[in-house]
């Protein structure tokens, strides 16, 4: 015969164990989906940027400086302020290009790298998980307040010309990106937001 004791030993055991258990294991993990209701919130922004460009051959690093700036779902634009200056503008599948008054316009599905290089930075800006995953294999690490969104290429034409892109950042914010290419060239850009109504903030 089982005492009621006992009885009331082993299920206190047992409820002890999975506490344990549950408390050992994390509650929820942050990944993707996650990540991009985050980033899905920032419908639009602007921001500084400073880039080192590490080309192989050279001694030391080539510097860029400039502004960035979005707006959901598909406008992106760069403007380098140095060393010289020249824009960049990407919306929809249009890309123009503007350097000493002169303008070149392009379609990014007639060159497939550039457009998987541009719908990285696009996808993670606006949030759009479907189109990350449609040219990259993601994974994401830390938590929404310090996070890092690795790609590696899924296409083959992209991945002959990148080995893989490193974009870091801060709940709806991305603050870093890095860009491995084939070849051993290598690109790391720091990002500043800027804050609306931010003292000195230049418009792209």
């Amino acid at each position: 015969m089982i005492s009621g004791s006992k009885i009331r030993f082993d299920w206190l055991c047992r409820s002890l164990l999975l506490a344990l258990a549950f408390c050992a294991a994390p509650a929820w993990a942050f990944d993707l989906p996650d990540l991009m209701v985050l980033l899905a919130k920032q419908k639009s922004g602007e921001a500084r940027f400073t880039e080192q460009r590490f080309v192989h051959g050279l001694e030391g690093p080539l510097d860029a400086r400039g502004t960035l700036s979005f707006d959901a779902p598909d406008k992106l634009v760069r403007r380098t302020l140095s060393p010289r200056v020249e824009t960049m503008a990407v919306e929809g599948n249009t890309l123009t290009l503007s350097r000493g008054g002169r303008n070149r316009t392009l379609t990014l599905d007639s060159m497939p790298e550039l457009l998987g290089l541009v719908e990285a930075m696009r996808g993670t800006l606006t949030g759009d998980g479907a189109t990350l995953q449609r040219y990259f294999r993601s994974t994401v690490s830390g938590s929404a307040a310090n996070w890092t969104l690795d790609l590696l290429p899924a296409d083959s034409r992209l991945a002959a010309q990148v080995r893989s892109i490193r974009i870091s950042g801060r709940a709806g914010e991305v603050l870093g990106l890095e860009m491995e290419f084939v070849g051993g060239d290598r690109s790391v850009m720091s990002i500043t937001p800027e804050r609306p109504g931010a003292a000195g903030r230049t418009t792209p």
